[in-house]
């Protein structure tokens, strides 16, 4: 992703009007409006069944949605979101890891079907997140917490500008927590955003917004 230049106008990466997901035709939660520019972290939260993952999945067309307005870099994906997901990593509880594969084979898995480069320094991207030594070891081999590890270093090496992340800190300890941290400053820093759900932590670092997800009344 190429850094703007000062004088260019810094487009709303994703922006929604009157966004609600519906289940046995009921709508989930109250209608939404937000913009989430680059550089900008939004905290979505609400209890379990307040919808925080069917509307992570529906902003990528996984889910049904309604909307008078979806807008991915000024271009309107609500009825098309190809565009939407080609910007977009989202990371959710299933970690998309294939257990036979290595740590290493699943890294470049994942970034040859995104159609991503590979990692330019995939030693050092390990090294950091606490993997190393564990390159060539099969996902199933992994503890739960290595494993959610593993599925991070799909984040660390992505150049793509929108993250969606549910519940990112889960089977993370105090450091693993830190280290989303960092990838989430480094991707902000180069112009990314992301919409990270959440049970409560609307306390991460640097968050631009929360948004709870209420029923409606």
């Amino acid at each position: 992703m190429s850094p703007l230049s000062p004088t260019t106008p810094a487009p709303v990466l994703l922006c929604s009007h009157e966004l609600v997901c519906e289940r046995d035709s009921e709508p989930l939660f109250a209608p939404l409006h937000f913009a989430l520019g680059r550089g900008d972290l939004v905290v979505l939260e609400g209890v379990n069944g307040s919808g925080k993952t069917t509307l992570l999945r529906a902003l990528l067309g996984l889910n049904p949605l309604r909307a008078t307005r979806l807008e991915f870099l000024g271009r309107d994906v609500l009825g098309e979101r190809h565009p939407l997901r080609a910007g977009t990593l989202m990371l959710g509880h299933l970690l998309g890891l294939k257990g036979d594969l290595t740590v290493r084979e699943n890294l470049e898995f994942a970034l040859a079907l995104a159609d991503e480069p590979a990692a330019a320094d995939p030693d050092a991207l390990f090294a950091e997140l606490g993997l190393a030594g564990y390159e060539h070891t099969p996902a199933r081999a992994l503890s739960a917490g290595q494993r959610k590890r593993a599925a991070l270093a799909r984040l660390a090496a992505s150049l793509r500008p929108l993250w969606l992340l549910d519940e990112p800190f889960a089977n993370l300890d105090a450091p693993g927590i830190a280290l989303v941290e960092r990838l989430l400053a480094r991707h902000r820093a180069r112009g990314g955003g992301a919409i990270v759900s959440s049970h409560g932590l609307s306390t991460i670092a640097g968050a631009s917004a929360v948004i709870r997800l209420e029923h409606p009344h």
